[in-house]
């Protein structure tokens, strides 16, 4: 899942007057990723080491003279390139000081913009849409440019990519509400000319991104109404005649952001790879108005994955260089450092590392939204789940129609619990799950919302489930989970816990302290989901099994191990030791509580945004939950675990990969704290006994491999003694 990680200020800012624009121009990567040019809207360049946030270098032009175009750095011949007053063109190196005594050149035409493509030539842009390489402008500036745009139609928005050995330059124009996009091919030169679909009238672009991938440049364009569509066109595409008539670019959406009844006035968009977009100055979904966020979203899988408040103003500009975003907002300019693994479903919802059982696997499979259904709609609709007795007892019973979903929905919003209740059971059992799935997250939605804004009003019954019928996930409702955490709701959090897939690492963390900190007597009250306690009484409750090494760890080798580190002990000791039964292990916390934090340890996760969450944990939490892993961890080592149960229990695998990320998180603080360092010890010895079985496995396998490697004697007589020397 991507991440957006702790930002820092680069540089502060100096907003016009109005606070419409933010002050910058642009910025270029220069040398490396960890160099940044900046160019301010009036007549500075400065130059940045990002990691260090300081500035390196800054040049300034005279007063009376603008700066019209971002600076760029040539990475063949370590200059910077900018022009000033839309005509004079300036080159100046980092040891220059005074910028006016640089060498600078006056050309015939405005220029709108220089693009230079990492490791090659910069190229002009001219207003008037010609295209020059900078070489062959310098050799003669006053030369005549061309005027390929129309009389009154206008550049708005320009880049340079570099695909396969050509460098394309592509820029977008204005022309009496109609918007083009022209595609610049150089070496050889060639021009194509595309006419954009239109949006709602009045409505134009906000932003465009362009990238290069499999051969094809990909465009990425956000409009005010939060459409964001996306067009693909080919490297090696003709090239237009003169006077030919614009094609019409072809495009797909590809995220419809919820920007609610206004339309966006300050927002950005930007590919980060080819199933990641960043978005800035778009509302959160979850959050309220006027607040503005930067976002990145998932296009394969239409979700959100990682928002970030800034703070200020938003302007709508959006840079990204070296998995860096660099985002001006009210009096600062931000760098905020951002992850995107590869897109996958498994990464999408986290990893989880429950292995598949028997019990699983005899279980009816879950009824999840399927893409393919919403993609081609009833063809490929999967066949019905079977119905349950309940269900088809419920059915039978309901002679007459009720109410639609829409109408259920406008219930919803004023009706008491009691009827809410009563008339979402009957919409869930009248109806198909599978058309019902939009509806139900619009349901959840709506009942959440009103529990929010309503403290006399909750419905637990209804919100079960809604939960129970396995259309629903943490993205179609992230404020569920929530809710059940304020309102204590524990049985309602179990199932979040169980049907969610996508729960985030920080609501993961807030479950985690919020069973912890229960106490066992305000546990046991609880009504819970009841394999998850019919576990915990069998695992709890059960005689203790026959000692000896299970699983590479036995009593005996415990103490052991724990003689060998303390300072060893009388051999006499041992063996008494090893002829007494060792006392059973008892549970550090109540039975409820155990069922609760089995549930947290089954949750998908991914280590990476788990970690810093886990830090927040007391230490006095750290210390019990490690006991109980420990006490979980041994009775998984000296007993199987029954089969009837195993599909609602936590792997051994789970059980010590939280033993880890707890010790990671929490190390100096365990090995400063006296009364933990038994534990400790006890874990230390647990890890010794793996490491000790796994190696008596290996040599097992070495011997194994020997005696493959082995070549059978053709001729073995009746009775023959061989001896085999493995070591």
């Amino acid at each position: 899942m991507a991440a957006l990680y702790e930002g820092y200020t680069l540089c502060g800012l100096v907003p016009d007057q109005n606070l419409s624009i933010s002050g910058i121009q642009g910025i270029e990567e220069e040398r490396d990723s960890d160099h940044v040019i900046v160019t301010d809207s009036t007549r500075s360049v400065t130059l940045y080491k990002v990691s260090d946030q300081k500035p390196l270098g800054s040049w300034t032009v005279k007063q009376g003279q603008h700066l019209t175009c971002s600076a760029v750095f040539n990475l063949q011949t370590k200059e910077y390139v900018a022009v000033s007053d839309n005509k004079v063109i300036r080159i100046w190196k980092e040891e220059d000081i005074i910028l006016d005594k640089a060498f600078k050149a006056t050309v015939s035409a405005d220029v709108w913009m220089v693009h230079c493509a990492r490791g090659r030539e910069p190229v002009v842009i001219f207003q008037r849409g010609a295209v020059r390489l900078l070489d062959s402008l310098l050799s003669a500036p006053q030369q005549p440019i061309e005027e390929v745009l129309a009389q009154e139609e206008a550049i708005r928005w320009s880049t340079s990519v570099v695909a396969e050995t050509q460098q394309i330059v592509i820029f977008r124009t204005d022309l009496r509400g109609d918007h083009f996009l022209y595609l610049q091919r150089l070496n050889p030169n060639s021009l194509q000319r595309y006419r954009l679909e239109g949006e709602e009238p009045g409505l134009s672009p906000l932003s465009f991104s362009a990238s290069y991938r499999d051969k094809h440049i990909c465009l990425l364009c956000l409009y005010p109404n939060g459409r964001m569509y996306q067009s693909v066109i080919s490297v090696r595409g003709p090239g237009a005649d003169e006077g030919a008539q614009a094609l019409l670019l072809p495009r797909s959406l590809v995220l419809s952001l919820p920007v609610g009844e206004d339309l966006l006035e300050a927002a950005s968009a930007m590919v980060l790879d080819d199933a990641h977009v960043a978005v800035v100055g778009v509302p959160h979904p979850s959050a309220g108005a006027g607040k503005d966020f930067l976002c990145i979203w998932n296009t394969n899988f239409q979700t959100l994955q990682a928002g970030k408040e800034m703070a200020g103003k938003i302007y709508g500009q959006l840079w990204s260089y070296s998995n860096k975003l660099f985002i001006p907002h009210g009096k600062t300019l931000s760098v905020i450092p951002f992850a995107c693994p590869k897109s996958s479903l498994a990464a999408a919802l986290g990893k989880l590392r429950q292995a598949k059982t028997e019990a699983t696997e005899s279980r009816p499979p879950a009824l999840v939204p399927s893409w393919n259904n919403i993609l081609h709609g009833d063809a490929a609709r999967p066949p019905k789940a079977v119905e349950t007795r309940k269900t088809r007892a419920t059915r039978k019973t309901q002679s007459t129609p009720g109410l639609t979903t829409d109408q259920v929905l406008e219930l919803v919003k004023t009706a008491p619990v009691e009827e809410v209740q009563k008339e979402v059971e009957g919409l869930l059992s009248r109806h198909d799950l599978h058309d019902l799935q939009p509806s139900l997250g619009q349901l959840a939605l709506t009942l959440v919302s009103r529990s929010l804004a309503d403290p006399a009003f909750y419905p637990p019954g209804t919100l079960a489930q809604l939960v129970h019928t396995q259309c629903l996930c943490h993205s179609v409702s992230p404020d569920l989970l929530p809710l059940a955490l304020e309102k204590k709701d524990y049985f309602l959090c179990q199932l979040c816990l169980q049907f969610f897939p996508d729960i985030p690492e920080a609501v993961t963390c807030a479950c985690l302290k919020a069973f912890i900190s229960l106490p066992d007597v305000d546990a046991a009250t609880l009504s819970l989901e009841p394999d998850s306690v019919s576990f915990m009484e069998t695992l709890i409750l059960r005689e203790p099994g026959e000692v000896g090494l299970k699983n590479g760890v036995s009593p005996t080798s415990i103490e052991e191990d724990c003689s060998d580190v303390v300072g060893g002990q009388q051999r006499g000791a041992e063996d008494m030791k090893k002829a007494t039964p060792p006392p059973q292990e008892i549970c550090p916390v109540g039975l409820h509580k155990a069922a609760l934090l089995n549930e947290v340890l089954q949750t998908a996760y991914s280590d990476t945004f788990l970690l810093p969450h886990l830090k927040d944990l007391s230490s006095q939490h750290v210390v019990l939950f490690l006991q109980y892993l420990q006490f979980l961890y041994v009775q998984y080592s000296e007993n199987a675990l029954p089969p009837a149960h195993s599909f609602r229990s936590p792997s051994l695998n789970q059980v010590m990969d939280w033993v880890c990320m707890l010790l990671d998180a929490h190390f100096t603080v365990l090995v400063m704290t006296p009364e933990v360092k038994g534990l400790l010890l006890k874990l230390h010895n647990f890890v010794s006994s793996q490491v000790k079985l796994f190696s008596e496995l290996g040599k097992i396998e070495g011997g194994l491999q020997e005696l493959n490697k082995m070549k059978m004697k053709k001729a073995v007589g009746q009775y023959s003694i061989e001896v085999i020397e493995l070591f």
